[in-house]
């Protein structure tokens, strides 16, 4: 037993949502790659940093025998 119209009406409603977020998301070929160049960007910064901060945690420890 169909309620009305309120099946329809919810389906339009998913539909809309799920264009919009296909939309949202949806990158062409150059702005993926870019996208993907300027993230791996961060991280390389990211471990550098962090290497970094290691390094300088490691020196400054105290030795032990």
């Amino acid at each position: 037993m169909t309620r009305g119209n309120q099946r329809d009406k919810a389906r339009e409603k998913n539909q809309k949502l799920a264009a919009k977020k296909k939309t949202a998301t949806s990158l062409s070929g150059a702005a993926f790659q870019q996208k993907k160049e300027d993230d791996a960007e961060i991280m390389r910064r990211k471990q550098a940093a962090n290497a970094a901060k290691k390094a300088a945690a490691g020196a400054d420890a105290p030795k032990m025998k």
